[in-house]
């Protein structure tokens, strides 16, 4: 029996919607409550609520009998020869309104369906581990990767000596009746004997088994641009699965990783590194040989300085692969204290704390814990 719940209430529009909304109403529903999509135990019946409700509301002659005597108008023909679900069966193809709601996804052809038309082919990612110098200075790699080809027996078709397809008369897809509560309706599905490309080969190619493509083991060499990190992704245009039906090739995008160094920091374009430098530097003051990525430089460290101590070096660091300009280098001092010390190192420690070694804030400190 049909629904006896009011078809715009199922819709939920007005009795004064245009058509546009009432389909609009429906592809909302139809999405929310597909058999596929929604896991309510109702879902099924409130699909076909949906449709039945719609088929009458789409249907301008329908719809007028529907809001002059409401159910009762269709009750009257549910005993006659083709009566079904309440109202006369009617062949109400909903293919073309599935199909722009959920594409090919369901099942629910169109007459688009057909595969014949060209397709990209897939995109595929790869990668790629580097050295750090590798990533900051760039570098040429041979890239091994595993991609599909067009057949070059068949030229990408698949076989020889085509036909048209006898089950979809060269359409790629198949017609189909199904009948519900308000009726039987056509939807239209890809052809299983051509698969959808509308003609059958008499002979199939031996070298691909009938795919159109191969599967092939490649080297390519590729530039690695200067100042890449972990992380960014460089595109080889083309490179990547073959296209169908003469369509373009995919793209090839490597992924990088940067193995870290032992010494150098990166932060985005700038570099850091940690310098070790003895009690005896740190209290005297030094000239220290640094090394960059550029080579070394000596740099001057001045008397007094303390762990933490930060020493900027301009444009010592990594040239950006888009804007080309260098970052910079940062020189982190870390004062290192001997673990064990001679017996003549230890007197001249000795020593040297007898004399006024005190700063202001030891001082401040010394202050603190004694009125504390």
């Amino acid at each position: 029996m049909a629904s006896s719940k009011d078809y715009y209430e199922t819709l939920g529009v007005n009795k004064n919607a245009s058509q546009a909304e009432i389909k609009s109403a429906f592809r909302k529903l139809a999405k929310q409550y597909h058999p596929d999509i929604c896991k309510e135990e109702n879902a099924e019946a409130k699909f076909k609520e949906v449709q039945e409700a719609y088929a009458v509301l789409s249907d301008e002659n329908k719809r007028k009998q529907y809001d002059q005597f409401g159910h009762d108008a269709f009750q009257q023909a549910a005993g006659g020869a083709g009566g079904y679900g309440g109202f006369n069966a009617q062949d109400f193809d909903f293919s073309d309104i599935f199909d722009s709601i959920f594409g090919n996804s369901f099942g629910f052809g169109s007459s688009g369906g057909s595969k014949s038309r060209q397709t990209r082919g897939s995109d595929k990612l790869i990668h790629i581990n580097l050295d750090f110098e590798e990533a900051v200075f760039g570098c040429e790699k041979q890239i091994k990767v595993n991609v599909s080809e067009k057949c070059d027996e068949c030229k990408g078709e698949g076989g020889f000596d085509s036909e048209t397809c006898s089950t979809c008369h060269g359409s790629g897809t198949v017609t189909q009746q199904q009948r519900s509560l308000f009726g039987s309706f056509m939807t239209r599905t890809t052809c299983p004997d051509c698969n959808g490309e509308g003609k059958t080969y008499k002979k199939k190619c031996n070298h691909c088994h009938g795919r159109g493509t191969i599967n092939k083991d490649k080297t390519l060499n590729v530039t690695i641009p200067a100042g890449v990190d972990t992380g960014n992704r460089l595109r080889l245009s083309g490179k990547g699965e073959a296209g169908i039906n003469g369509g373009p090739n995919g793209d090839l995008y490597l992924e990088f990783t940067v193995k870290p160094h032992e010494f150098f920091q990166r932060d985005d374009d700038d570099i850091y590194l940690k310098v070790p430098i003895t009690v005896a530097e740190a209290a005297l003051g030094c000239k220290k040989t640094i090394p960059t990525i550029y080579g070394n430089i000596k740099l001057t460290i001045p008397s007094g300085t303390n762990t933490g101590d930060k020493h900027r070096i301009k444009e010592k660091g990594i040239k950006n692969a888009t804007t080309r300009n260098k970052g910079d280098m940062y020189v982190v001092i870390d004062v290192k204290f001997p673990e064990k010390l001679t017996y003549e190192q230890k007197k001249l420690f000795e020593k040297l704390e007898k004399t006024d070694l005190e700063d202001k804030e030891i001082n401040k400190f010394n202050k603190f814990v004694k009125n504390n």
